[in-house]
């Protein structure tokens, strides 16, 4: 395998098999034909017929519309069919900096295939030989890819907070990293993919960072979503990454990310390199 089956593995959604979700007449996620017709149940909110799932033209500001799918998301809930309930609320629109058409439990994102947004951060040690990665070890019991290799510091972008406040939230959680240093990671781009999962669709997108961490400085959880963290030479996680699905899987593209600016991954040394760069930017 290589690091284009990673980018392969994260854009694996096949669209046409999904309704769209419309929301004030933009269309803003897509539904899975089952759980399109589950929606059913809730004519006084969910408008659904052959061309999509629409919220009904009633719901027509923020407050109203997010009120409306209370009570369907906390009954699908209830019967076991939102699995994960987090009690977290994500901001819906149709592209970052737009005004949020309304927020939603994070654990529904999936079911009505709505954009999430997350921060990545992989945190960084010069030293002589070269550079070295922090590696985070996820939680045994965490309710989502549990055990799996992550990124320095990953978490999803809530609605009310800015992506570097978030970070710096999550650095503080994750990784014991104070606000001094986790305050200065530099933004590196956006990372986009299309996930189909058995919830539904991922069509996300990650706000990336580089945090140089000083030598002697060693992260540790505060949360208990992180079992331990290893520090790694480069070459050990690229050739991880590489030849695995070790790391969750999202994660992999923000390393293959750090690969390729940092000179590891080039044209000379990678046939896919084309294939990898524009990869990790689809447009959906």
């Amino acid at each position: 395998m290589g690091y284009l089956d990673h980018i392969r593995a994260c854009n694996n959604a096949d669209l046409g098999r999904f309704r769209p979700f419309l929301v004030a007449g933009r269309r803003v996620g897509w539904l899975k034909e089952a759980f399109a017709a589950r929606l059913l149940a809730w004519p006084d909110v969910f408008s659904v017929d052959a061309k999509g799932v629409a919220l009904v033209p009633s719901h027509d500001e923020f407050v109203s519309r997010s009120a409306a799918l209370g009570i369907p998301l906390q009954t699908l809930a209830d019967a076991g069919e939102i699995d994960g309930w987090r009690g977290e609320l994500y901001p819906i629109m149709a592209n970052w900096g737009d005004p949020p058409l309304l927020q939603m439990e994070r654990a529904a994102c999936p079911h009505f295939g709505v954009r999430a947004w997350g921060v990545h951060m992989n945190g960084f040690v010069r030293r002589p030989d070269g550079l070295h990665l922090w590696v985070a070890y996820r939680a045994k019991d965490k309710p989502t890819y549990p055990g799996m290799l992550d990124n320095t510091v990953a978490g999803g972008q809530p609605i009310g907070i800015t992506p570097r406040d978030n970070l710096i939230k999550e650095s503080a959680e994750e990784a014991g990293i104070p606000k001094t240093l986790s305050g200065q990671a530099v933004s590196v781009g956006v990372i986009s993919y299309c996930h189909q999962t058995a919830a539904g669709v991922k069509p996300d997108q990650m706000f990336c960072y580089d945090l140089e961490i000083p030598d002697d400085f060693t992260p540790v959880n505060q949360d208990g979503e992180i079992e331990h963290f290893e520090l790694w030479p480069l070459n050990e996680v690229a050739a991880r990454v590489r030849n695995s699905f070790d790391f969750k899987f999202n994660c992999n593209l923000a390393i293959i990310d750090f690969l390729v600016r940092h000179g590891y991954i080039t044209p000379e040394n990678e046939p896919d390199y084309v294939a990898i760069v524009l990869g990790l930017r689809r447009a959906n």
